[in-house]
């Protein structure tokens, strides 16, 4: 499966850059762990949480996705993920950060003050239900931001076509209890700092192919959409 033809031009704010993409055939990413890391340029940091929930999981997928992301475009990014606590001293430098597992999530309060001072400076938070963790991802965020309400995220949102077309939202990479894909996510001030992939497990089509495998268009539609939501997330805030 290969990315659809186009062209495109955007702006990339948070980092100064501007993405240019030429998508003209080829396949799927290479193997990011052959290509050589830069720790000086964006990458997506994994959250490590407490609760006892596999904040581990899925891991190819981040790898991945930072390939699909040099691939695709000219952002010029890491290969390789970083893994952050919530009270990391150097969480600030990362502009994507990323969660999932599929058990119980729990923040101290220490935690989530520092979570939202992150998310209110710039950063952004991309919660990847991977089937098990709704109920307690829900209750923290609620504690994150209890004066505010987790929304259904509009699909004329830029995270849906910022790079890629998603005109009915996110890809569903697996049934589970066969719900649909849904988008939700907390806005401050018209930013979306918060986005919660439900009922999609983009993760698991971030992963590679030999892990669970999925058709190649799945997994092309999964990290398609990661694109998008990286790009959005050094467009958006940018922590510094």
């Amino acid at each position: 499966m290969t990315p659809p033809l186009g062209t495109g031009r955007i702006a990339v704010s948070g980092y100064a850059a501007i993405v240019v993409y030429v998508l003209s055939g080829g396949s799927l990413p290479g193997n990011p762990l052959e290509r050589p890391a830069d720790p000086t340029l964006p990458t997506i940091a994994r959250l490590h949480y407490d609760g006892g929930g596999d904040w581990y999981a899925n891991p190819s997928s981040l790898p991945n996705l930072l390939a699909a992301v040099a691939e695709w475009t000219d952002v010029r990014v890491s290969t390789r993920p970083a893994e952050v606590t919530p009270l990391a001293p150097d969480l600030g430098d990362y502009p994507y950060l990323y969660m999932t597992g599929h058990g119980n999530v729990v923040f101290s309060e220490a935690q989530l003050d520092r979570l939202h001072r992150y998310l209110d400076g710039g950063g952004f938070l991309h919660i990847d239900d991977n089937y098990g963790m709704d109920s307690s991802a829900r209750r923290e965020i609620a504690r994150l931001f209890p004066d505010r309400a987790l929304v259904e995220v509009p699909l004329d949102h830029p995270i849906y076509s910022i790079v890629f077309e998603f005109p009915v939202g996110l890809p569903k990479v697996h049934e589970h209890d066969g719900l649909p894909a849904r988008g939700f996510g907390i806005f401050v001030d018209g930013r979306l700092v918060l986005f919660y992939s439900f009922q999609s497990d983009l993760g698991d089509g971030w992963e590679d192919e030999s892990v669970h495998g999925d058709p190649a268009e799945v997994r092309a539609a999964a990290l398609r959409m990661g694109v998008n939501l990286f790009v959005y997330a050094i467009s958006s805030g940018g922590t510094g």
